[in-house]
């Protein structure tokens, strides 16, 4: 493809630093072509901005119908996370544009932040941590203290909603804590590794003392986690979700934790990003909420920006891979 006009809608995310600083990042995908790279383009910016694009990058941008009628020169949009409902797919194959995606790239670090928030609730390293720079060790009568009910994951039941890359990862280490782990997942038995039992959704609510969340977001997940689930789930269960924010009623949430239905919540995603000031969740006691960032360590980004920038190559060559559309 001769002169290929490359741009990058929203870029900061991707490499953590504005576009006339990150050039570094952004060298290979240079070379194959005339690139513009955004840190970030709100959707009355998109059109314009992709104008004269042949291919476009995005993270969260939305390349919908309308947006693609607008763009009669794209021949290609490469989504840079796994999930792609940021891009209309019936839309893209009808108007003869390749998707791609990036999958797997973030499955250990996602898998990480599952058990940073886990051990966090069942440790509390940061509150300790926290009254002990104020003094409160050094003003100890004994040579420990402790004001938090501590719990061991051995023998505890861990529940997973989804085995693919990130939730298989997941239950391996689960288990190798010493936990029982059960799953609600598509896979046959005969598919599930030595350990991991397949149960329906109200066992899986009901028994798990720990439940993470790792299935896509579908009409038949939102809200998978609502008011009537939470009713079966034990007062001491830890609920985590690392998946889809919408995959949660938040509002359910939040007064289940006010009534002390569950013990905590713990989540990197939420069904609005950024939340509203008022986004009852985040005034919780026993919610710890991290700003979308499991996916965002730098050996997980280097990968994404690595695969990416290979997507692009081959599509340039002609032989797209990963593609979604």
């Amino acid at each position: 493809m001769m002169n290929t006009k490359i741009v990058v809608l929203d870029g900061f995310t991707a490499v953590g630093k504005p576009a006339e600083e990150s050039n570094d990042a952004w060298q290979e995908l240079m070379s194959m072509g005339d690139l513009t790279v955004y840190d970030r383009t709100n959707k009355e910016q998109t059109v314009d901005r992709a104008a004269e694009a042949d291919i476009l990058l995005t993270n969260k941008v939305v390349i919908g119908r309308r947006e693609m009628e607008q763009l009669p020169r794209l021949k290609y949009i490469g989504v840079l996370a796994t999930g792609y409902n940021v891009v209309d797919i019936k839309a893209a194959r009808e108007h003869g544009i390749v998707v791609t995606n990036v999958p797997a790239y973030s499955t250990e670090s996602v898998a990480q932040m599952v058990f940073a928030h886990l051990l966090t609730v069942t440790n509390r390293t940061e509150h300790y941590a926290k009254q002990n720079r104020g003094g409160r060790w050094s003003a100890s009568q004994d040579f420990c203290y402790w004001d938090t009910n501590l719990m061991e994951l051995a023998g505890k039941t861990f529940g997973i909603v989804g085995l693919g890359n990130i939730g298989m990862r997941v239950a391996q280490i689960a288990l190798a804590f010493g936990m029982k782990v059960k799953a609600l997942t598509s896979k046959k038995n005969s598919e599930l590794p030595v350990g991991v039992e397949s149960v329906d959704v109200h066992e899986l609510f009901e028994t798990s003392d720990v439940l993470s969340l790792h299935c896509p977001l579908t009409d038949k997940t939102r809200h998978m986690v609502n008011a009537e689930t939470l009713a079966l789930m034990k007062p001491t269960a830890i609920v985590i979700n690392t998946g889809r924010g919408p995959l949660v009623d938040d509002d359910a949430v939040a007064e289940a934790l006010s009534e002390s239905r569950i013990a905590a919540y713990c989540a990197d995603v939420l069904t609005e990003e950024p939340p509203k000031a008022n986004n009852q969740l985040l005034s919780q006691q026993n919610a710890f909420i991290t700003p979308h960032v499991a996916w965002a360590t730098v050996e997980a980004r280097a990968r994404l920006l690595s695969i990416a920038m290979d997507n692009v190559s081959a599509f340039i060559s002609g032989d797209p891979k990963n593609v979604v559309s």
